[in-house]
């Protein structure tokens, strides 16, 4: 197939974006988690582009983007009353919920499960764009698969330059991570992907809810999964990562210990100039989760362009956002993990 040429939109030339969409083309759209893939989530060819342009398994389930919760009718054959509670709480914003879903949702983007992820995505240009475009529109993050996700127009196009139509430069994300996946068919609700809106905010809302194992290991041999992220090594550089949880201290002293020069490190920036010799890149405060989850991307993209044949990474705790960096983290490096031991500050808030 002869290259597209990908042209760069600005946020007011929305109308024209989104007739690409309209068309059965692909468009990169921005919202406040990663920079999507999209495509109408009606059209099973045009679904089955997003597939060939990512590169990604056709056993990976999307997601649906809408406009409004209004809609969660036309896609969904059973909407419970926590999804209005959710969406009432979280909507537009990084949260997704899996809901049994209608005929009219094609198996492409389901990956032939009989529910699908529903997102009502809380950046303007996004929203302006699903609204002109009339559908509601499939979108992974808009990287090769298994890549870092896109956080910017410029990591999109680095990777979809000539494989579709458009990309709506939207500017940076700000939460920077994927969204929350909340299975609401299962009982009690379960997190199958940690994101932007934390399990402890998600239980605010619903009280009791699991967390599915798949968000601390990998799944096992024959594992169907019910979400984007779940199955394959995602987020991951070129060279191999190795993710060291422990109190930050701890971690940065043991990442000294290991290093080469040359290596590269992911590190909390109070701990960015302790590895002479090596290529750094910096999460923020180790106190600062929000930031962590707006650099961990960018970070890990970064080495792409560098010699480093092998990456460290320090890990912030669980708690709220961390728990979303820390599976990001995870994933980025197939679940390679150095798990020091607790040391007294962390077993006193425990």
């Amino acid at each position: 197939m002869r290259p597209l040429n990908t042209r760069v939109f600005t946020p007011e030339q929305v109308s024209e974006a989104a007739a690409i969409l309209r068309r059965g083309g692909l468009l990169g759209i921005p919202t406040e988690t990663v920079y999507g893939l999209g495509a109408d989530g009606l059209n099973p060819d045009a679904v089955k582009a997003i597939f060939a342009a990512k590169g990604r398994p056709q056993d990976n389930p999307l997601i649906l983007h809408i406009p409004t919760a209004d809609w969660l009718e036309r896609y969904c054959a059973e909407v419970p009353p926590q999804a209005y509670a959710l969406a009432e709480r979280f909507w537009p914003g990084p949260l997704t919920m899996i809901l049994r879903r209608r005929p009219c949702v094609p198996d492409v983007v389901t990956a032939g499960l009989d529910t699908v992820g529903m997102r009502c995505p809380d950046h303007p240009a996004a929203r302006a764009v699903l609204t002109a475009a009339g559908v509601p529109v499939a979108a992974p993050s808009g990287n090769t698969s298994g890549r870092p996700s896109p956080t910017c127009a410029a990591h999109m196009l680095e990777d979809m330059n000539g494989k579709i139509e458009g990309i709506v430069d939207g500017g940076p994300c700000a939460v920077g991570v994927e969204s929350t996946i909340i299975d609401l068919t299962a009982v009690p609700p379960r997190l199958l992907r940690p994101g932007g809106v934390s399990l402890e905010q998600l239980r605010a809302v619903l009280g009791e809810v699991a967390v599915d194992g798949a968000v601390s290991r990998p799944l096992s041999a024959g594992e169907r999964p019910r979400a984007p992220g779940m199955k394959y090594r995602h987020y991951a550089p070129r060279a191999p990562v190795t993710v060291v949880r422990g109190s930050p201290g701890a971690a940065a002293a043991y990442i000294r210990s290991q290093i080469r020069p040359g290596d590269g490190v992911i590190c909390f920036e109070e701990f960015a100039q302790e590895y002479p010799g090596c290529v750094v890149e910096s999460l923020g405060s180790a106190a600062d989760k929000g930031e962590q989850a707006r650099r961990v991307f960018a970070a890990l993209r970064s080495f792409d362009a560098t010699s480093a044949v092998r990456i460290w990474a320090q890990c912030p705790d669980e708690v709220e956002l961390g728990l979303a960096v820390c599976n990001r983290l995870n994933k980025a490096a197939g679940f390679h993990i150095v798990q020091l031991p607790m040391d007294a500050e962390q077993r006193a808030g425990e």
